[in-house]
């Protein structure tokens, strides 16, 4: 298993456009495309090809049938107006999808075709919603030209999405990690099946008693995408008592929260976009001394997730530091 390839952000197909003009207004990606398959209208967003800098690309996609197969997982007090809208798969590279598919059904793996999706460059399978997470892995091995998701039958949509010519979006670089929401019961079992279906391996946890949470990391290395994991310590008995994780699952479901991306000059990034019309659940928070600084916006009207924009700096050799931890964590409390 290779590195973390895209994420598939799924929408209502009535707000997939605006979700995706809020990616390139609100990060460095840019529209590359759109097309329809037999399921799925998709809108390609990617780092510039002329960034020196790769990013995992994303993938803003909307159904044209009713088969959702995370439908009942959405069905949450604060996401059941949004039943088609969630961040649902993860797909990783592998380099031989025939074998993975035998070794991982092996071990009990239910997927979510009989038979791999191709394309004319590429073939993907991906498993069935996580009973842990809600969250779905898939599986992609590059037969051609490497980044060019259309299958055969593919046909292009004529849209036309134009990027902001705002400065600052050259300072939000790639995407840094996913963090996913998740039972405290579940915890453990969460990080256990995504290293079993990945290359990754456990980090280490960050423990907030004080808000009955726990971060869980776990990482392929120390320069790629990192996928996170928080959890209540002990599992959810009210809004009040349970803190703010455990409420945010029970009112929104176990689900991605928020995605990070590596922002540079961080201060004068986050105040532009402020400018522009971006809002925060807290003011940024951390410090040169301590080694990063962190914040979390308001969370997409289109999309329920939250960005989150992150600076480590240069002698910083950690990924998280606890006060920051504590500070994010509290801060989804207003959500």
């Amino acid at each position: 298993m290779g590195g973390l390839q895209a994420v598939i952000i799924n929408t209502e197909p009535l707000w997939q456009m605006e979700a995706a003009m809020g990616v390139l207004r609100y990060t460095g990606l840019e529209f590359q495309g759109a097309f329809l398959n037999s399921n799925s209208k998709i809108c390609v967003l990617k780092t510039p090809n002329f960034s020196e800098f790769r990013s995992a690309d994303i993938l803003i996609t909307s159904r044209n049938n009713n088969n959702n197969p995370f439908e009942l997982i959405n069905m949450a007090p604060k996401s059941s107006h949004f039943p088609n809208t969630r961040l649902e798969t993860f797909i990783f590279e592998t380099k031989n999808l025939e074998e993975y598919i035998s070794i991982q059904k092996s071990y009990g793996f239910r997927f979510l075709s009989d038979h791999t999706i191709d394309g004319e460059n590429f073939s993907f399978i991906q498993i069935v919603p996580s009973r842990f997470t809600g969250n779905s892995i898939g599986f992609l091995e590059w037969t051609g030209n490497k980044g060019d998701y259309r299958a055969s039958n593919s046909v292009e949509v004529a849209w036309t999405l134009m990027k902001p010519e705002l400065r600052h979006l050259n300072n939000i670089r790639w995407l840094d990690h996913a963090a996913t929401r998740v039972k405290a019961e579940d915890r453990n079992d969460s990080v256990l099946e995504f290293m079993r279906l990945t290359s990754y391996d456990f980090d280490f946890a960050v423990y907030v008693p004080s808000l009955n949470s726990i971060t869980s990391v776990v990482r392929l290395s120390d320069s790629d995408y990192s996928m996170v994991f928080t959890s209540g310590i002990t599992p959810y008995i009210g809004d009040k008592e349970s803190g703010p994780t455990e409420k945010y699952i029970h009112n929104y479901g176990t689900r991605v929260h928020h995605i990070a991306f590596q922002t540079e000059n961080i201060e004068e990034t986050i105040q532009s976009l402020g400018r522009d019309g971006m809002k925060y659940l807290l003011e940024l928070v951390g410090s040169p001394e301590e080694g990063l600084k962190q914040t979390f916006t308001e969370p997409s009207k289109n999309t329920l997730l939250v960005i989150e924009y992150i600076h480590r700096y240069g002698d910083f050799d950690g990924f998280f530091t606890k006060s920051n931890v504590t500070l994010l964590t509290e801060a989804t409390d207003k959500q």
